[in-house]
């Protein structure tokens, strides 16, 4: 008798001496129960131990499509700042007292408007005094004049001696010499004169005023005269931005193969697209060398004046010719380490990993530059049940770029600090 027999039997005498009423089974029907309960013993030992082997997945199916082709026109991207085309430091030429003041600060100013004036009566007083020194230097040589002509009609006769009329001469030379000096003195008061009113050198939007009615202001010129205020030009206005040495010899070599760049666009810092559009207008004479990086310059028109000097901004430069190139969405491209891959399917049904070069995204499709061509499948939907190597089914997928939104999003402009009901 075996362990399960020997069990099964203990457990009916127990069962018996229990409940001895009930009918002791035979020793037929003993037996069969003992051998159902082993039987189920070595079933469940099988079926625990020798797991039954699950049937393979059926192979995922998969969108592929072929990349298009479209021209596209690849831009360089950098960083800089608004600056004035032009810049003055308003100093006075004479020194004296501000008796008026004529502009408003930070309003647009022409050229010549008149700023500020400066007490301008000392200066005509000595105007006025150096006119009448001219004017008698102006009489004095008249008078030479008439001596001399009238000693040179008596020579004749030799009753003036030839020095006497050498001394006459000499006397003319010297006062048309004064009534020059005389009168060159005399301009300059003028200009002192002039230069009391001080008068604005350019058209642009000024400053705010550095000194009130009633300061005494120095007009020595250079760096000891009084600044007074700075006028800025900005229409044109220039953008200022430095190139990486890379970007530079491709722009060289770009225009050397006749692509030079013809676009510059500009988008500020609240704005969600490039409205902003110009031309390259100067680049620097050499790379420096602490950073390598060489100094470009774009001219905007700025006719509004809303651009002002010093406003950041992304800039993109494009190239001149559009070239063509191969698409596919960005979401189907991967990233393996350190390099891009793309999923495509073979002829036999196989997915394989290929490298790709990558390039910019347009409307949501990834430019690629090398890796694959127009007569690869690649996978462009259920990219998770797509394994390397293993067998998919494919399905025709579509490659299009990303419809623009209505109203595109602009960027958040700064939130208010505090708010109040209003009244």
């Amino acid at each position: 008798m075996n362990v399960e027999t020997r069990f099964d039997q203990e457990r009916l005498d127990s069962e018996a001496i229990a409940a001895p009423d009930r009918p002791a089974p035979s020793r037929r029907g003993r037996w069969l129960l003992g051998a159902g309960l082993a039987v189920a013993l070595v079933v469940g030992w099988k079926v625990f131990t020798h797991p039954a082997e699950a049937p393979p997945p059926p192979p995922a199916t998969v969108g592929v499509a072929a990349p298009i082709q479209r021209a596209i026109t690849q831009w360089d991207e950098y960083i800089g700042r608004f600056a004035a085309s032009q810049t003055v430091e308003v100093r006075p030429r004479v020194s004296g007292a501000v008796t008026a003041i004529h502009f408003r600060d930070g309003e647009v100013v022409r050229k010549g408007a008149l700023l500020f004036t400066i007490d301008p009566r000392p200066y005509a007083a000595a105007l006025a005094e150096a006119r009448a020194n001219a004017a008698s230097a102006a009489s004095t040589l008249a008078l030479a004049q008439s001596d001399l002509a009238r000693a040179t009609r008596l020579t004749g006769d030799e009753a003036v001696a030839a020095s006497e009329v050498d001394a006459l001469r000499a006397k003319v030379t010297a006062a048309r010499a004064a009534l020059a000096a005389a009168q060159a003195r005399a301009r300059a008061r003028a200009l002192d004169m002039e230069f009391t009113s001080v008068r604005a050198p350019i058209s642009g939007r000024i400053s705010d005023r550095r000194v009130d009615s009633g300061n005494l202001v120095a007009g020595e010129g250079g760096a000891g005269a009084t600044l007074l205020t700075t006028i800025n030009a900005l229409d044109p206005i220039y953008f200022d931005f430095d190139a990486s040495e890379a970007l530079f010899l491709k722009a060289q070599r770009d225009r050397s193969a006749g692509r030079a760049p013809q676009t510059v666009q500009v988008r500020l810092l609240d704005e969600p697209d490039y409205r902003w559009q110009g031309r390259l207008d100067f680049t620097d004479n050499g790379i420096d060398p602490r950073s390598g990086t060489i100094r470009v310059r774009a001219t905007f028109a700025n006719p509004r004046l809303f651009l002002t000097p010093g406003l950041f901004g992304n800039m993109r430069l494009g190239g001149g010719t559009p070239t063509p190139a191969l698409l596919v969405p960005d979401t189907a491209v991967q990233t393996d380490q350190a390099h891009k891959t793309v999923l495509v399917v073979g002829r036999d049904g196989t997915v394989e990993t290929r490298p790709v070069e990558t390039g910019p995204v347009v409307d949501g499709l990834r430019v690629i530059r090398s890796g694959i061509s127009t007569a690869d499948r690649v996978i462009v939907s259920n990219l998770a049940g797509a394994m390397p190597g293993a067998k998919v089914h494919t399905v025709a997928g579509r490659i299009a770029p990303a419809a623009a939104p209505a109203h595109p999003i602009a960027a958040q402009p700064p939130l208010a600090a505090q708010a109040t009901f209003a009244r």
